[in-house]
């Protein structure tokens, strides 16, 4: 069975192929018994090593050698009010980053994707970076969501799997991308109501 760090390396490979992450920005973790792994301070995800995952408690206290990622703490206080969560993936994707340095959120009904993934992606409002403000803007965000941007920061998706929250982060990215160009084409032509109702029942089913 492939080993928690090695799947965390390869999502990180896979963020960088989709553009969904850049240098040293974002950081990406995954929950288990044993606690939480997380990418360390300073992590390139594109080029991890296993060196650059860390195991932290539920206090993010660090249980291996290194040094976990300065938002380790937004993680871990995910990971305790949506017990559903099991991997959280934070990065700066240009469009979505984008729409959240412009406080735009992400609500119009402009492709049947979006409203079956998320129905609308919301902006938590502007923290210091690494600050239990900002722990505390986003998690309330993504109480019943599954995605947001952070304000003049960058986008986080959360999922029960690894692959779960890398599709939704790249589904939101795609999303952020369409939106910002159907805005350049003079806008969309939103779904109706009822379009948006036929949606929602078909995800519930």
């Amino acid at each position: 069975m492939i080993s928690q760090k090695l799947r965390l390396i390869e999502l990180g490979k896979k963020l960088y192929l989709k553009n969904l992450t850049s240098a040293t920005s974002g950081n990406i973790s995954i929950k288990t018994n044993e606690g939480v792994y997380i990418t360390s301070t300073g992590s390139v995800l594109g080029d991890l090593s296993e060196e650059n995952v860390i195991l932290i408690d539920f206090n993010g206290k660090e249980l291996s050698e290194g040094k976990a990622s300065s938002e380790k703490m937004l993680h871990v206080e995910i990971y305790k009010q949506r017990p559903d969560v099991k991997a959280i993936v934070h990065t700066h994707p240009i469009f979505l980053t984008s729409f959240a340095a412009c406080h735009i959120s992400l609500n119009e009904a402009i492709m049947a994707e979006n409203i079956l993934y998320f129905e609308d992606i919301p902006v938590a409002e502007y923290a210091m970076p690494s600050s239990m403000k900002l722990v505390e803007n986003t998690v309330k965000c993504l109480i019943n969501r599954d995605v947001a941007m952070m304000a003049n920061h960058g986008a986080i998706a959360i999922a029960d799997t690894l692959e779960h929250a890398f599709l939704k982060m790249e589904t939101a990215e795609y999303y952020a991308n369409v939106a910002l160009n159907t805005k350049l084409l003079g806008g969309a032509k939103v779904l109706s109501e009822k379009d948006v109702k036929d949606l929602i029942n078909l995800k519930s089913k």
